[in-house]
């Protein structure tokens, strides 16, 4: 078995510092492109600092790196369960696109953040399967 799992090719502690990143940059672009005053556009952001926190304080304190990787998934899963909101909108007089950006980023939410639990959920489950093999007598 692998010494590390990799998810796309990268460790998860470098997947989690890249999606939070990408969280905060995407709030910070959506806000300032429609130039939003309401704190919502910053949703995502709000998502992306736990979720890159996670990530860094893995690389540093890497003894910690379950209750790490298990606190980012848990933001990860808010990420999802936000994007779902989209799917209200469906129902909406206005329709889904009546406020264009907040859908959109609904649907980053929930694309990106089940993208980030299927790889994390895959290195719990990895990294089980490497204790229960070093466990095994030989």
């Amino acid at each position: 078995m692998e010494e590390k799992f990799t998810f796309c090719g990268i460790e998860m502690d470098k997947v989690s510092i890249a999606y939070g990143c990408f969280l905060i940059i995407w709030a910070l672009t959506v806000s300032l492109l429609t130039q939003s005053t309401s704190l919502t556009s910053w949703i995502p952001a709000f998502i992306g600092v736990p979720i890159a926190l996670m990530g860094v304080l893995t690389m540093f304190y890497p003894s910690r790196r379950k209750i790490w990787m298990h606190v980012a998934v848990v933001f990860g899963f808010m990420a999802f369960l936000g994007g779902l909101d989209f799917l209200r909108g469906l129902f909406h007089p206005d329709g889904a696109f009546a406020v264009l950006g907040a859908s959109i980023s609904k649907l980053m939410l929930f694309f990106t953040g089940g993208i980030y639990i299927t790889g994390i959920v895959r290195s719990f489950l990895w990294a089980r399967r490497a204790e229960t093999e070093n466990k095994r007598p030989v």
